[in-house]
């Protein structure tokens, strides 16, 4: 966003730098930081007519859509909104004028499940329409309906870049007993599944993305790099 100067290295967004070109970037980026801060004396609406006149854009149509969808009356004092209230507020100006590329840092926080689902099914619009879009999060249901591509983040580091189904084929566990007789493991694999040879049977199980989470973050401490 090019709020922050780094003091060495580099950040391009479609070639653009981040910081010395960071106007051409936030007239096509739309943001939701994780903590968003509003002029609290304002009301909804004055935020959003600010937003736009800052960042130069045109978002009448698409905001007032916006605001329909997620049910939020902007006239209302922000010092007087709920913690949804402002949530349905941050993601309007991130999304209102229809930008290329959405940087959502823990978008739903506050939002009730209903708010939630509408949120997933805009997200799931804009990826139809090839935007790109960058989200963090810990609700591991959102993130399994929304991303193409998962990362997994331990200290500072990448522990894992992929689909959610390349992640569970990875994480993939068969396990094989024997049993009494051949009844018994017959019996056994009606009731549970699995693949029967004789007295054995092997089962196969898939993690959910949040034991695969809990993997990374549960083993040894990563080495850190000097």
């Amino acid at each position: 966003m090019g709020f922050l100067k780094p003091r060495s290295g580099k950040c391009t967004v479609d070639g653009l730098d981040c910081f010395r070109e960071r106007d051409k970037i936030q007239a096509r980026l739309g943001y939701i930081p994780g903590e968003i801060s509003f002029f609290d004396d304002l009301s909804g609406a004055e935020y959003l007519r600010f937003i736009t006149e800052y960042q130069k854009i045109d978002a009448r149509n698409r905001m007032e859509e916006l605001l329909e969808r997620f049910e939020l009356d902007p006239k209302s004092k922000i010092r007087k909104m709920s913690k949804g209230m402002k949530q349905k507020l941050g993601i309007v100006a991130a999304f209102m004028h229809d930008p290329d590329i959405l940087i959502l840092d823990e978008p739903t926080s506050g939002l009730d499940p209903l708010m939630q689902n509408r949120f997933v099914n805009l997200v799931a619009e804009e990826k139809e329409h090839g935007k790109t879009i960058l989200m963090s999060s810990h609700m591991f249901e959102e993130v399994e309906r929304t991303c193409d591509r998962i990362g997994m983040i331990r200290e500072g580091r990448m522990m894992a870049v992929d689909s959610a189904a390349t992640l569970r084929e990875k994480h993939t566990r068969s396990y094989t007993v024997t049993l009494e007789s051949e009844a018994v493991a017959n019996a056994f694999t009606a009731d549970f599944g699995g693949i029967c040879n004789g007295k054995k049977v092997t089962v196969t199980t898939k993690q959910s993305l949040e034991e695969i989470f809990m993997n990374y973050y549960g083993g040894e401490k990563v080495e850190k790099s000097h």
